[in-house]
Formats: structure tokens, C-alpha cells, sequence
């Protein structure tokens, strides 16, 4: 659909009439996904991170942050496990910990792939030999998101990085045939909702294959600790339209909108999202990689994790998919 800026502005101000926009985006998703929820296994394998953001749980300036780090066989039997759990696809996350260089992550890039799953990078800024080695050992997907594409916002809140190449970043990635995940935070102190509209038509203009739209929740070891945050509702309609927009790709209901609600991740899956991710992690881990707090389902065990995610779609006449979930066009 193409929808001006002035009419995405005029929908993401429009909280009377929200219902009628997330009928419309859940409409839009069944004619063009379907109503299969595409589950994938989220391996958050170290909290380490070389980047300050001052909205971020992990950012390196947080002394309060109990700091870990996952070995190559730690990473590789979490895969395996979920694998067995039935996960089709692996979504490895982490800070920018550059522990994990070319050969480390490629390696276990390569044994990760041999589990017939697809695979999902989250690991930040890289070189362009970096990407290029990760998709020669068989990641197909990255995910990095842009957060805002208000400069100026960006460049107070992530100090010392830089726009420009986070954007470069981008489209190197999709230049390497991986398929491209990004999006934005929803309620950052001094964005305004012509700049989410701008964030919504700028993910459409870079041809992203999944776009994951969450609400900023502050963390309270950051210097956004008072802040008041992101509303759930506003996170649903901004996600509402990016389905409107570009209707053929993968949407999360994210974690953190559960976050915000017990039911938050159902809202989002009602409101044109297909995908969720559940966390894998064992034990300790579960809890230590805290971007934001009251994080969901940090205390239960993966397999516990995965059942209620899974009756909770089925809750609602959605089926489980069953292949990898890739962007069909």
C-alpha cells in the first residue's frame, strides 16, 4: 500500500480509530503471509558490548551489568537444543563484543548450519569482509536496526557511533543477498511522530525483509532512566502501518511489547505481526542479557517458554509454522 507521510502521521496520531487499523493490518497479513507465526530461537550469547547508548541495559558505561560471555560449544548445544525443541530458525544476538571474531562467529556459523536451520545474525556494526565471510558460512539473515533516522536523535543517543555508517552497514547487507532485518524504537525521549513516519517510509524505501518495531522502555542503570518511555498502543499502530506498507514481509511481535502488557505480544500478532521470538537460553543467562527491564518469561526454562508462546497462538486460530519462514515476495 502506499500511504504519503501527512496519512501515516494522521494514523499514528489517530488512537480512536486504532482498532480499525489493526483489523486492516491483520487483513492485509493473512492475504499476503498467511496465519502461520514463524517461531524463531533467539540465543542471546554475550552481554558484552564496545557501544554506550544511553537507552540500553547493556551499554558498556553500565558498572551494575553482571557481564557474560557464551563459548563456541555453549552457543552451538543452546542451537542443538532448540533445534530439538523443533526451531527452524536460529537468531544468535549479542552486544558488539569483537571477541567473536571472523573465524570464532564462522565456525560456529558453519556447525549451527549443519542442524538444518536458518540462521540469524544480530551481532552490530561489522566490515564489509566480515558480512562476506558470515554469509559464505551460511547466515542468511541480519538484523540491525536503524532505531531512528532523526540524525541528530541518533547521534545524542548513541554516542560516538555513527548514522552514516550503521546506514552503510545496511546496505552492504543486503548487497551480500542476506535478507535484511532492521526497524526503530517507538518513544525516544524527543522523537517526534513525524520522525517515526519518516522511519516507516525509510524502511520501505531500503526494501527490508522483516522490520521489528518495539516500544523504548528505560532501563534504570541508564542516563534515560526517568524517561517516560514508549506506549504499547503507539508501538502497535507504528506496526500496523509498516505491515499496510510493505505486506509480504516478517513482523515480530516483540518481546518487548510484552514487556509492557501480559498480552502485549497477542495484541501485536492480531495487529499484522506473523513472527516470535522465543528466548533459548539456559538458566543464568536468561536474565543477564537486560536491555530493558521486567524483560519476559527471564525465570522458565526454553521448553516451558515455547509451549506457552505456542498456546497462546494457537489461542487465537493462528497455526505454528513449519518451515524456515524466509520473506516469500
Amino acid at each position: 500500500m502506499s500511504l504519503t507521510k501527512d496519512e501515516i502521521i494522521a494514523l499514528l496520531k489517530d488512537e480512536t480509530h486504532q482498532q480499525d487499523l489493526f483489523d486492516k493490518a491483520d487483513k492485509v497479513r493473512r492475504q499476503y503471509v498467511g496465519d502461520e507465526v514463524h517461531l524463531r530461537g533467539l540465543i542471546e550469547f554475550s552481554n558484552i558490548c564496545r557501544n554506550n547508548c544511553l537507552y540500553c541495559g547493556i551499554r558498556r558505561g553500565n558498572a551494575k551489568a553482571v557481564r557474560y560471555r557464551m563459548s563456541e560449544d555453549e552457543v552451538i548445544e543452546t542451537a542443538r537444543r532448540a533445534v530439538n525443541l523443533g526451531f527452524k530458525t536460529i537468531v544468535m544476538q549479542s552486544g558488539e563484543d569483537m571477541y567473536y571474531d571472523t573465524s570464532r562467529m564462522c565456525r560456529i556459523i558453519e556447525a549451527i548450519k549443519k542442524f538444518d536451520v536458518a540462521i540469524t545474525l544480530s551481532i552490530g556494526g561489522r566490515t564489509y569482509e566480515e558480512y562476506k565471510a558470515f554469509r559464505a558460512a551460511g547466515a542468511d539473515r541480519y538484523l540491525m536496526r536503524i532505531e531512528t533516522t532523526d540524525k541528530a536523535l541518533y547521534h545524542k543517543l548513541d554516542p560516538k557511533m555513527s548514522w552514516q555508517h550503521r546506514y552503510e552497514c545496511l546496505l552492504t547487507i543486503k548487497e551480500l543477498g542476506y535478507e535484511l532485518g532492521s526497524g526503530i524504537m517507538v518513544g525516544l525521549p524527543e522523537q517526534s511522530i513525524e520522525s517515526i513516519a519518516e522511519d516507516l517510509l525509510f524502511l520501505k524505501e531500503i526494501g527490508v525483509d522483516m522490520a521489528g518495531i518495539g516500544p523504548f522502555i528505560p532501563h534504570p542503570q541508564t542516563p534515560l532512566a526517568k524517561e517516560k518511555g514508549g506506549t504499547l498502543n503507539l508501538s502497535l499502530r507504528t506496526m500496523a502501518i509498516m505491515r499496510l506498507l510493505l505486506p509480504d514481509i516478517n513482523i515480530p511481535a516483540t518481546t518487548a511489547m510484552e514487556s509492557l502488557a501480559p498480552n502485549g505480544r497477542i495484541q501485536a500478532l492480531k495487529a499484522g505481526a506473523n513472527v516470535v521470538m522465543p528466548n533459548v537460553n539456559e538458566g543464568e543467562y536468561r536474565k543477564l542479557y537486560e536491555l530493558y527491564p521486567n524483560k519476559d518469561c527471564t525465570q522458565t526454562a526454553p521448553a516451558h517458554t515455547k509451549s506457552a508462546v505456542v498456546q497462546k497462538i494457537l489461542s487465537i486460530n493462528r497455526t505454528i509454522g513449519t518451515g524456515y519462514g524466509s520473506h516469500r515476495k
